[in-house]
């Protein structure tokens, strides 16, 4: 049996192999997101950061002052400063 192309010439077959790849490369990229929109961990369901929470900023402040990046007085500020807007004087004035 004789096959014939049904009058497609170079432009076509170029047309054709240009939209095969446009649909391989769509149904990649779906795929792709797909799987890191339901696979990825550390992530949780309302799209929050699930990572643990670092230490209080008034132990952030603490370990400067140890280490001698800050002097008392700022330390001191600072402190008020964090105190402040947490609402919380009373308990860091006790450190």
């Amino acid at each position: 049996m004789i096959w014939y192309d049904h009058g497609v010439g170079g432009w076509g077959w170029f047309a054709m192999s240009v939209g095969m790849i446009f649909f391989w490369a769509l149904t990649i990229t779906i795929g792709v997101l797909l799987y890191r929109a339901l696979v990825t961990p550390g992530r949780s369901g309302n799209g929050a950061d699930a990572r643990q929470p670092g230490p209080p900023p008034e132990q952030l402040l603490a370990e400067r002052f140890a280490r001698g990046e800050i002097d008392e007085d700022e330390y001191h500020r600072r402190l008020t400063v964090l105190g402040e807007t947490t609402g919380d004087v009373s308990r860091l004035s006790r450190r």
